[in-house]
């Protein structure tokens, strides 16, 4: 029974043989659930990327969901401390720079963020 509105954010995109799933807010219960039906249900030809910087939260459902994409083959982005921490707890497999570069959009420059440009915009 849920106990209020569910508060997760899920964008998911499909870029150079990856399915990319940026997760925002409080990966817990149904909201988790959701997202498990979502991986079991896509191309098994894609690889599988989680971005997990702008979770808040994650709640045993939630592990339980991430455990299943990591033996999926699945590979996460964790750029906050505490996305880097359930990793940690976890072992997920982060993504290496140069993948993390070539799939995440707005990853440029291998840092997360677009290069930085001149005063001019150049």
């Amino acid at each position: 029974m849920q106990k209020g509105p569910i508060m997760l954010r899920v964008e998911t995109q499909e870029l150079d043989g990856a399915l990319i799933c940026s997760l925002e807010g409080r990966f817990t219960g149904e909201g988790a659930e959701h997202v498990r039906l979502l991986v079991t249900r896509c191309d098994s030809k894609l690889e599988l990327v989680v971005d997990l910087t702008e979770v808040m939260f994650i709640d045993a459902v939630g592990e339980d969901v991430l455990l299943l994409i990591k033996k999926l083959g699945g590979e996460f982005v964790a750029e906050t401390a505490y996305a880097r921490d359930i990793c940690e707890q976890l072992q997920l497999p982060l993504v290496r720079n140069h993948k993390q570069n070539s799939k995440l959009p707005g990853n440029r420059n291998g840092k997360g963020h677009p290069p930085p440009t001149n005063s001019l915009g150049l």
